[in-house]
């Protein structure tokens, strides 16, 4: 049995798109590949063909979920200590990882209001007022879905998000679409177009 201290991960449906591309031989590779990683820490070395590059496709999802895990917990999954390591970092490495929990996580979205004091912050630089003042129940739910991304995840997600043409000129800059899961995951995944100034204007708010 391959023991772990990690209790589950939120299977995006990306995954389940990919997956269902694959042929059978590849679907087992892929998704052994997944569950390895995100419970072990195990980087996938064999991957070939189609599973490969589902994987490639879906990589910054997952690296994301294991790294959110890991600055949250403190525990680092680690593939030759049963899938996890704890307590053996020295004095200053545990500090520093305590550090990076707090000065990340917390000021960022650790709390339903931080995260919308930051939202608010990032439509001011836009040019846009928001007066509201607590999220609502969807809203709420889909923030906790998304718990175990960083800091800087929340910041290139929502660079890309505010680019898009439509979400802007259509007033849409809301919780509600930012923090949809498929939403937030394709534009922490997508290619930042240089032709747009917008996310270097958002530096200073995200």
């Amino acid at each position: 049995m391959k023991h772990t201290k990690r209790k589950g991960f939120n299977f995006f449906r990306s995954y389940y798109d990919v997956y269902n591309e694959l042929n059978d031989k590849d679907k087992l590779a892929f998704i052994e590949a997944l569950l390895d990683k995100q419970f072990l820490g195990i980087e996938p070395k064999e991957l070939k063909g189609m599973a490969k590059f589902a994987w490639i496709s879906q990589v910054n999802s997952i690296d994301s979920q294991v790294k959110g895990f890991q600055d949250k917990t403190g525990i680092i999954l680690h593939p030759t200590e049963g899938g996890v390591v704890r307590g053996k970092n020295t004095p200053t490495e545990q500090v520093e990882v305590k550090g990076e929990v707090k000065g990340e996580v917390q000021d960022v979205y650790h709390t339903r209001e931080t995260f919308l004091i930051w939202f608010k912050e990032c439509r001011e630089y836009l040019g846009l007022k928001y007066n509201v003042k607590k999220l609502s129940a969807y809203d709420r739910q889909a923030f906790n879905e998304l718990k175990e991304y960083t800091k800087e995840d929340f910041k290139t997600a929502f660079k890309n998000f505010s680019a898009d043409k439509y979400y802007l000129d259509n007033n849409l800059i809301f919780p509600k679409h930012f923090l949809k899961e498929d939403n937030f995951v394709k534009y922490l995944n997508a290619e930042v177009k240089r032709e747009l100034t917008l996310a270097e204007k958002l530096g200073g708010a995200v």
